[in-house]
């Protein structure tokens, strides 16, 4: 299986970028893992929110197949524990999926068309982060959900 994270936005902040690098080395121990940003919007200021959204959206599906499973990173989606998500990860897994696609949507959320596509919504927390917090903290938690899965020391109950 490979698991793609899809995300509206580049992250421009050096130390953040150097932080993902290393979980995403990680992650490259334990499964094919991609990272996939569809520039931001230019020349917004006189789009509505709505028309910004729907823009994204049509970025955001351009980049879907349709064998791929979908899940929106959106802090009104399921909320796990780490040995959950560890646990879920691993349902998804069995199950034969072949892409498993993550996306972080720009800073409005998810147009209509993106909510219907995907099969689940997946909170890090109630609280509202920046994008690139997002990529971030997704990032660390699928390297100790991995971690979790293969009895690795990282994870500490």
């Amino acid at each position: 299986m490979t698991i793609k994270l899809l995300l509206v936005g580049k992250t421009d902040l050096k130390d953040l970028q150097s932080l993902v690098k290393i979980y995403e080395q990680r992650l490259s121990h334990y499964v094919k893992f991609e990272t996939e940003i569809i520039p931001d919007l230019k020349k917004t200021k006189h789009l509505t929110v709505e028309l910004q959204k729907q823009k994204e959206g049509e970025q955001i599906l351009k980049r879907l197949s349709s064998s791929d499973v979908v899940v929106l990173l959106d802090e009104n989606g399921r909320e796990f524990t780490s040995v959950k998500y560890a646990q879920w990860l691993q349902k998804q897994m069995n199950s034969g999926i072949k892409q498993l696609v993550f996306v972080i949507g720009g800073p409005y959320g998810f147009s209509e068309d993106v909510y219907k596509k995907s099969r689940q919504k997946v909170a890090l927390s109630k609280m509202t982060f920046s994008h690139q917090m997002v990529r971030l903290f997704f990032t660390e938690q699928l390297y100790r959900a991995f971690s979790i899965l293969n009895n690795q020391p990282y994870h500490h109950e």
